[in-house]
């Protein structure tokens, strides 16, 4: 059991490096990064939404049956707070008027980075064999969720340094703090529960995609747009079949 913890700890904190590596390269090379938000932001929301419905909305359903109840809340959650943000951040604020564009983003990349620890405690508790699996297909996102996460925070009008901070926190930094939290009560986290979890997470996942990035994206009518939202579905699909 012991070693089962310093395993699930070592691999979820590899995962966050893997994410902070991302961070890193972005701001190591912002000018180009700024310059291509735009592809970045339909890369994100490819990924994203194709993720959600190839692989966690699945398995959110065959683990809970109540799971499209907790999809749903996990959607309108998201919409709730983009709502709260604009109303009293961003009207409040001219300066803050684009931060819900990198806040909501990083909130639900940030949920679901935390969920993703209780995933490593669950399946290294499983067998090793299994956390090691999941290992793979996890990592696989981390270090474009890095960089996708500082982008959007950059955008939305959050100052460099303090963008690759939240960056950290909500993308990396949660997956290893998600495995501490979960670990001690990994015989209450039944597959019930988790399938609620994960269907929340897909919920907040989707509505970043669908209503928050895509829309930001279409606006601007950049030339390879649709090609960067394609290849953010071909990840998609090679992160999902690498779990099968």
């Amino acid at each position: 059991m012991e070693n089962t913890f310093w395993t699930a700890l070592a691999t979820s904190s590899v995962a966050a490096l893997v994410t902070s590596l991302g961070i890193y390269t972005i701001r190591r090379f912002a000018d180009w990064g700024h310059r291509n938000t735009t592809y970045f932001m339909c890369f994100a929301a490819g990924v994203l939404i194709s993720s959600s419905f190839l692989h966690i909305v699945p398995k959110s359903l065959s683990m809970n049956p109540q799971a499209p109840a907790w999809l749903l809340v996990g959607f309108f959650g998201m919409h709730l707070f983009n709502r709260f943000l604009t109303a009293f951040v961003c009207e409040k604020d001219p300066a803050k008027k684009e931060y819900a564009i990198g806040i909501v983003p990083m909130l639900g990349i940030g949920f679901h980075s935390f969920i993703d620890g209780f995933i490593y405690s669950i399946a290294f508790t499983v067998s090793i064999l299994t956390g090691f699996l999941a290992t793979l297909g996890m990592v696989l996102h981390e270090f474009p969720e890095g960089i996708i996460t500082y982008l959007l925070l950059v955008r939305g009008g959050v100052g460099e340094r303090r963008a690759m901070v939240l960056a950290f926190l909500a993308a990396a930094a949660t997956t290893p703090l998600g495995m501490l939290v979960s670990y001690p009560f990994i015989s209450a986290i039944d597959r019930q529960t988790l399938g609620a979890l994960l269907a929340l997470s897909a919920g907040a996942l989707i509505y970043v995609g669908a209503t928050h990035l895509l829309p930001k994206a279409e606006q601007e009518h950049r030339k390879f747009s649709f090609v960067a939202l394609a290849g953010g579905v071909l990840v998609a699909v090679i992160i999902v079949a690498s779990k099968l």
